[in-house]
């Protein structure tokens, strides 16, 4: 199936319907998106800005790796769950759109990121982990993250 066949298929589906006909419906799928995005970006934000030694000085950072990392899985998984109800409606339209594909590249990059490079390796005694390594892995983290959420916003703009 060639590609543009499923974003027809996606917009002309219920779900694409519903999101069409109740706007009410659409507009609680938008603010559930917002909510898991501000909750991604609050554990992104948390763990990143703790490898630089920044806020929560006095808490392992294996503690908060941990903590946040089971938020972000939640937060990930609404918001792919939001993002695919909210596309549906307007299927074709993202699918002509270039910041569309500009975020759907920036979010599988930061999920890849973040499960096979950033969480594996800070699984390992934080304190035998190159500093250097550290705060350059929380700033990539960061630029990535901040990738996503700013060719998401430009979705709406285009």
């Amino acid at each position: 199936m060639e590609l543009i066949s499923f974003f027809e298929w996606m917009e002309t589906s219920a779900l694409g319907q519903i999101g069409k006909t109740y706007g009410g419906v659409y507009a609680l799928g938008q603010s559930l998106h917002l909510m898991s995005l501000a909750l991604l970006g609050g554990t992104v934000l948390v763990t990143d800005l703790r490898l630089l030694n920044v806020l929560l000085r006095d808490v392992p950072s294996e503690v908060v790796v941990e903590s946040t990392h089971k938020w972000f899985k939640v937060a990930v998984s609404l918001m792919i769950a939001t993002g695919i109800f909210m596309a549906a409606a307007v299927a074709l339209r993202m699918y002509y759109n270039a910041f569309f594909w500009a975020k759907m590249t920036a979010l599988a990059t930061g999920i890849a990121f973040v499960f096979f490079v950033k969480y594996p390796l800070l699984q390992r005694k934080h304190d035998s982990i190159n500093p250097v390594v550290l705060k350059s892995l929380a700033v990539a983290s960061i630029l990535l993250w901040f990738s996503v959420a700013a060719t998401g916003r430009w979705i709406g703009f285009s």
